[in-house]
């Protein structure tokens, strides 16, 4: 096992979320898989249930991969955890564009989808632990700042795609260039991380200390956690915000398109992957502004924001979304927004109910609720679509009882979140051999 890496005296605390960002970043640009969609749909020919596979998969194994990974993270710190996401995803690129090449549609799935899936995972959780630690007093700002940029990641990606896609060529060839430059070009970003990022010292001013003192109050573990109705109630939560955000932003390119298909002003490939990069912005923004916000309004009235708001938002679109493109594109927005706070605010959330100790490891558990919601969303959104698409429908009715059944999923999680106490007091104690064991690894001779 390796040692984390120490931050030497006088080390800046605000090193840390840029390191952080570097990874994110870079994984992000699994927001922008719909620009892909079209372009693989029709070279390999494909459905948009197919072509969503690598995508749902690459989720999937986001979520196990962090909820296996976890412990594996907080022992051997964020240095361990970015490289290996940043082998996975890398790799999952190349072995992707070998795919494309030979068109061999599996290998993309395995590449994208298991692989990087799995780099996604590792890399998502990889500063989470260690950033809560530097920054005690404001938890939401600071895994706000981190996985902001995860969700800002297509928006540098979504028109970078776009480009080469014109550039290269829609075929199997062009895709397969755009998959070698990604992997290549990411590997050199994520390697920024992982030489920058360190850990807090016990005497680090304004830091978390790593040591026993960090370990006063509520303090859980992982294994306990996994046992109160607490962390299961935060897994509806996430689920069905992450269900309701993931599927518009799966699918958003095709969405936008059909929804104004038969309007005067139809949208355009290229306008398509603009909507793509303004969800990704607002996804962005929402997981540095909600975050922030929680620190001040608290956990449990930001996720009756996401929530409720969200399932208004929803009903809009339900019912006026076709009329006017601005309306369309202000409640998807508005959507997204709320689906990049809840990311960015579940870990402070789970500060507050399990305290410091193991919160990475927790963290990393509460993201299968991700993996599920990567299946869903994606799957009732296409599957959906395609079956309306089959029985002669076109425009926004492709769309209309997924958005209904979206709206159910918000309402179940708003109902969840109320239902959210303080852990009982039989779980708060780790046992205080056990704490200093633990601290003491982390703090490298």
């Amino acid at each position: 096992m390796s040692s984390p890496p120490l931050a030497p005296p006088g080390w800046s605390r605000w090193l840390v979320p840029p390191a952080a960002l570097s990874v994110h970043l870079s994984i992000g640009q699994a927001y922008a898989w719909s620009v892909f969609k079209p372009s693989l749909e029709s070279a390999l020919h494909l459905d948009g249930t197919q072509s969503a596979l690598p995508f749902q998969l690459a989720i999937v194994m986001l979520g196990l991969s962090a909820a296996f990974g976890g412990t594996l993270v907080e022992r051997n710190g964020p240095r361990w955890a970015m490289a290996v996401a940043l082998v996975c995803f890398s790799s999952g690129f190349l072995i992707s564009a070998l795919g494309a090449e030979t068109e061999q549609y599996w290998l993309i799935v395995l590449g994208y989808g298991f692989v990087g899936g799995i780099g996604l995972g590792i890399g998502y959780i990889s500063p989470v632990s260690t950033l809560i630690k530097w920054f005690p007093d404001r938890p939401g700002m600071a895994t706000g700042i981190a996985i902001m940029g995860f969700g800002g990641g297509a928006l540098i990606a979504s028109p970078w795609s776009s480009q080469m896609l014109s550039s290269f060529g829609g075929d199997n060839d062009g895709i397969a260039l755009a998959f070698l430059v990604h992997g290549l070009s990411y590997a050199l970003f994520m390697t920024l991380g992982v030489l920058l990022v360190r850990v807090p010292r016990a005497d680090t001013p304004g830091a978390g200390a790593t040591g026993p003192r960090s370990l006063d109050g509520v303090q859980v573990s992982a294994r306990s956690a996994v046992r109160t109705p607490q962390f299961w109630l935060l897994w509806i939560v996430l689920c069905t915000n992450v269900t309701a955000g993931i599927g518009i932003l799966e699918k958003a390119a095709p969405m936008i398109t059909d929804f104004f298909a038969d309007s005067s002003t139809p949208v355009s490939a290229s306008a398509a992957a603009g909507f793509v990069a303004l969800l990704s912005a607002a996804n962005m923004a929402g997981r540095i502004g909600w975050s922030s916000a929680s620190d001040r309004i608290g956990r449990k009235n930001i996720y009756r924001c996401y929530l409720g708001v969200g399932a208004l938002m929803y009903l809009v679109i339900a019912l006026f979304g076709d009329s006017a493109k601005p309306l369309f594109v202000l409640c998807a927005l508005v959507i997204l927004s709320f689906y990049g706070g809840g990311f960015a605010t579940v870990p402070a959330y789970l500060k507050d109910l399990f305290g410091t100790y193991q919160v990475g490891a927790i963290h990393g558990r509460l993201l299968t609720a991700w993996s599920t919601a990567g299946v869903l969303g994606p799957l009732i959104v296409n599957w959906i679509a395609d079956r309306q698409k089959e029985a002669g429908k076109h425009g926004p009715a492709l769309y209309g009882l997924s958005f209904g059944i979206m709206i159910g999923l918000l309402v179940v999680g708003f109902v969840a979140n109320e239902l959210v106490r303080p852990v009982h007091t039989r779980h708060h104690h780790v046992p205080a051999q056990r704490e200093a064991a633990d601290a003491q690894r982390q703090q490298p001779a």
